[in-house]
């Protein structure tokens, strides 16, 4: 189901790592549950991921104090290797993430369909903090 109107939200950055080190940190498992949070009292519990077209990926997201907790999962639509892959998100909802070389680092760039509960500004920030994460994470590790 692919949502019409919707209004499309990009957060990005530019992580100093090349780009297959980046693609690896963003896509294995061991990596995705150090880094996918949007503040220091969320944490991921779990993440799955079959990095394909057509494979599926979860991942439980949970306040650490335990009082919340969501899974957040899709489908891969496509995939191209250490470059590209768009998603469909379980509520139907689209995502593209690209990653660029640039200026000796990798620019990865998210683009998802907003939700219609919360403020896009909301959403906006959530999904930058969490790409802020990956890159503090990525580049210490």
């Amino acid at each position: 189901m692919e949502t019409q109107n919707a209004t499309v939200i990009t957060v990005q950055t530019t992580v100093n790592a090349p780009v297959q080190k980046v693609w690896d940190y963003f896509s294995a498992p061991e990596h995705i549950v150090k880094w996918n949070a949007a503040s220091d009292d969320w944490h991921t519990t779990k993440s799955e991921n079959d990095l394909r077209t057509g494979g599926k990926f979860s991942a439980r997201m949970e306040a650490k104090d335990g009082s919340f907790g969501f899974d957040f999962g899709g489908v891969y639509d496509e995939v191209r290797d250490n470059e590209y892959f768009a998603y469909t998100m379980g509520d139907g909802r689209k995502v593209q993430v690209t990653f660029e070389p640039h200026a000796g680092g990798t620019k990865l760039t998210e683009s998802f369909e907003a939700e219609g509960t919360n403020p896009v500004e909301m959403q906006r920030g959530g999904w930058q903090a969490i790409l802020d994460n990956f890159k503090n994470y990525t580049e210490l590790n």
